[in-house]
């Protein structure tokens, strides 16, 4: 299967009713959810392969969750591994074009953004790499972590919660979140870019290490490309 084709809206739903099916556990990522996570994962600090962010996927301990078979497995694993690359392609090719999957609905007849479920997968995202996005809270560009912090983190004070505690605030507060992924994609970018490729010897059917969720010899065992 192609990994670069982006999801259809079928493979779409199929991965949304796994997601929300009882193989996974309570804590598993809906949709939405993992639009964040992955989009937190393709724009951070450091290429994190997909065989480390992929258990967080689950809300299981250590378990993997209840497949019905090994082709189940490896459909729903691939499915993930192509949302995985049309995130990290929208962000290489127009990343200006980028939308992050929030829920929409309508309240008096307004259309509300509710961005908390996006916002909480992006903020576990970080967590997988914690310690370096700590460096972006000292930067000029910290202030547009605020949002993401507001609507995504597991905790907050209890002054804070008074921000969040209205559709209305939260609709703003995701439009902030929207505008700040562009700019966080950029200054992460070149330290990216300087990082080395993942030299693990791997075989040619594996999902490459370096996080693109291509097989190794599509990706960077492909060797050079030749005109």
């Amino acid at each position: 299967m192609n990994l670069d084709k982006p999801l259809s809206d079928k493979e779409f739903d199929e991965l949304d009713h796994f997601l929300m099916s009882d193989a996974v556990g309570d804590d598993g990522m809906t949709m939405d959810a993992l639009h964040g996570y992955l989009t937190a994962i393709a724009i951070g600090p450091e290429i994190i392969p997909l065989s480390e962010w992929l258990p967080n996927v689950w809300g299981l301990e250590d378990e993997e969750p209840q497949f019905e078979s090994a082709k189940q497995s490896e459909r729903i694993v691939n499915l993930i591994a192509r949302f995985m690359n049309e995130v990290a392609l929208t962000f290489e090719v127009a990343p200006k074009e980028f939308e992050p999957l929030f829920c929409v609905y309508e309240l008096n007849g307004k259309e509300i953004i509710d961005g908390e479920t996006w916002a909480w997968g992006f903020w576990e995202g970080m967590q997988l790499r914690a310690e370096a996005w700590e460096k972006l809270k000292s930067s000029p560009l910290a202030p547009l972590l605020r949002p993401i912090y507001l609507l995504g983190a597991d905790e907050i004070t209890e002054e804070e919660t008074k921000l969040v505690d209205d559709p209305g605030k939260c609709h703003k507060l995701a439009i902030e979140v929207e505008a700040a992924i562009p700019h966080l994609y950029q200054y992460w970018l070149p330290i990216r870019n300087a990082h080395s490729p993942v030299e693990l010897k791997q075989e040619p059917d594996e999902v490459c290490n370096c996080g693109s969720g291509k097989k190794h010899k599509d990706c960077c065992g492909a060797g050079p490309t030749v005109h």
